[in-house]
């Protein structure tokens, strides 16, 4: 019965796009960036939820793309989620201050902070339990099944803690993850039976599920758009590991009913639903390090603020397979968009959707904040090298610090950020260790000290300060070790053409060893990329070569004194197996030695 009333009637749903401009500037955006199609919502006071759509919704059938198409929309099924917890938490049936643990005793969570900081349930919805992204298998995989258990889906049942509990913002679909199985847990349902039944139903969203769905195979979808990488490859959708984060198939009008619901007071037909403080906090970071020095914004229990375009408001994007999508909210316009294109294209650009939707709401621009006084003036301190502080797959840490370094310098006016990668930043000061970025309207990044470390925040990443001569260390110890192994490889490689390499050479097996992180490449390129994450021939090949490698330089380490009087260049020969121990040695204590895929 609540579903029937609860929303007020929807906008021209059923009738085509009444904003022809519009629709002609989305279908000219698709073809000029290559993509195949596109719906979208925009909710305003005054027209109420009003959906449309472009170009195709299969690109091999050439069928078009209309509103009444689903579409997956990946990450911003954490929102909804979300929803759904935060339903339980207004029943009664938890508490934002619930201990995970006791909830879910099967896991174990190396937490250093457990005695004073347990991960609790705020912290999984707001991101900032301190847990990592995900591991490739929880993604790239072909062995997930629709219906497999999520503690098994975990895979492990011991949680590394990486941060203190509620102090800095890391994104983590882990921690939704483990909010599915706090819902079954809760419930004793399957968390997508209760979702549908006991949120989606109430809300009136009929063409939403969780239940995971796909355009090809038995039991195929029709009404499912299809998904498509570049040059409108079709990939049909798959089950994944972590589904609790990222599945969840939808309309635009259904996304319209649920930002229209996301803006309100959480009643529905009078109703109480979701209490009014809960929905209060849905966006906004809520004591972190960054929130307490003063950058209002970051991740709630649901949204994430997003400076942009000159308005800022509570969005949540999405990626997933064949899929990009972004969901924004305007509260105090009573103003909303949703977008979703069915393809995940590297290099295209998706914020042009994004600024036509924002204009076709026509939201006031927010006035710049005014500049605030200069920094302080041990600012000279904070100058140097800053590396991120957390990393989305922790075995990826080593390349994450060598490669995604931020050069942090104060030019006297403004404070500049040079990445490694990604494009120079010019922030002026904004107040204290406040500053702002071009473009934004608000205070976008702040300088603080937090666990004793000096760290730069935008308040969803988070980058904290290194002694130069420990990133030289890194960056010599990997030029030498790369270095060491092209000598092998080239040194070794001419002594076997000319018939000197015997097999009691000190760079035989070293050769052999380096020879071996060649051999999974072809069968790569061979398999799905959605592999990536499982015991193949490809993955076991570069397993086994990471842990041959370092086993044959030590060998020939050890071989080296009893050959040196036989070989031509001894020094040279240990130099080489020297310079490529100690970066085994490295990536070893990383944890990026032997490189396990599917683990």
């Amino acid at each position: 019965m609540l579903a029937a009333v609860c929303l007020l009637p929807i906008a021209a749903s059923a009738q085509p796009d009444p904003t022809t401009e519009l629709h002609a500037q989305f279908t000219r955006h698709l073809q000029q960036a290559g993509l195949p199609g596109a719906v979208w919502t925009v909710v305003t006071p005054e027209a109420g939820i009003v959906t449309g759509a472009a170009g195709l919704s299969n690109a091999e059938t050439k069928a078009g793309m209309t509103p009444a198409n689903r579409v997956h929309v990946g990450s911003v099924a954490k929102t909804v989620l979300a929803m759904g917890v935060l339903r339980l938490v207004t029943a009664g049936q938890l508490s934002l201050d619930t201990d995970v643990a006791t909830l879910l005793p099967a896991l174990r969570f190396d937490n250093p902070w457990q005695a004073t900081d347990p991960i609790r349930i705020r912290h999984l919805l707001a991101h900032t339990a301190g847990l990592e992204n995900f591991r490739f298998y929880q993604v790239f995989s072909l062995r997930a099944q629709a219906d497999t258990p999520l503690d098994q889906a975990l895979g492990r049942n011991s949680l590394t803690v990486h941060t203190r509990p509620g102090a800095r913002y890391v994104y983590s679909s882990t921690g939704y993850h483990l909010l599915g199985m706090v819902i079954e847990a809760v419930t004793h349902r399957r968390y997508e039976a209760w979702l549908d039944a006991e949120l989606l139903r109430p809300l009136a969203m009929h063409d939403s599920s969780f239940a995971f769905s796909t355009q090809a195979g038995p039991g195929a979808d029709p009404r499912l758009a299809m998904g498509h990488f570049e040059n409108h490859v079709a990939y049909p959708a798959i089950p994944v590991f972590a589904r609790p984060a990222t599945q969840f198939a939808t309309t635009a009008a259904d996304m319209g009913r649920m930002a229209r619901f996301l803006m309100a007071d959480g009643t529905i037909a009078g109703q109480p639903f979701i209490a009014p403080n809960l929905m209060a906090a849905l966006s906004g970071a809520r004591d972190t390090d960054a929130e307490w020095a003063g950058l209002q914004g970051a991740h709630g229990l649901a949204l994430s603020v997003r400076d942009r375009h000159g308005v800022i408001g509570d969005c949540h994007p999405g990626t997933t397979i064949g899929f990009q999508a972004m969901l924004c909210l305007y509260p105090r316009e009573g103003k909303a968009f949703f977008v979703a294109v069915n393809a995940d294209v590297e290099n295209a650009d998706y914020e042009r959707f994004n600024t036509l939707l924002l204009d076709a709401l026509q939201l006031q621009a927010a006035r710049k904040q005014a500049s605030g006084s200069p920094p302080p003036a041990d600012i000279a301190g904070w100058e140097g090298m800053y590396v991120p502080a957390w990393h989305a797959v922790t075995r990826l840490a080593w390349i994450d610090t060598v490669f995604n370094v931020v050069d942090v310098r104060w030019d006297g006016k403004r404070l500049q950020l040079v990445p490694f990668q990604g494009k120079p930043a010019s922030l002026q000061p904004a107040g204290g260790m406040l500053f702002q970025a071009e473009g934004r309207i608000a205070p976008s990044h702040v300088l603080l000290t937090t666990d004793g470390d000096r760290m730069l925040s935008d308040g969803l990443r988070n980058y904290r300060q290194v002694p130069l001569a420990t990133l030289l260390w890194l960056w010599t110890s990997a030029a030498l070790g790369a270095a060491g192994l092209l000598t092998i490889l080239f040194r070794g490689g001419w002594l076997l053409i000319r018939g000197r390499l015997r097999k009691s050479s000190t760079l035989a097996l070293p050769l052999a060893g380096v020879l071996m992180l060649f051999a999974p490449i072809p069968f790569f390129f061979t398999q799905s990329f959605m592999q990536l994450g499982d015991l193949t021939i490809a993955s076991g090949l570069l397993a086994f070569a990471s842990i041959a490698l370092p086993c044959a330089i030590a060998y020939g380490l050890l071989r080296l004194p009893s050959r040196a009087r036989s070989l031509a260049h001894p020094a040279f020969d240990c130099a080489a197996l020297l310079a490529a121990a100690q970066w085994m040695i490295v990536l070893g204590a990383w944890g990026m030695l032997p490189f396990l895929m599917w683990r």
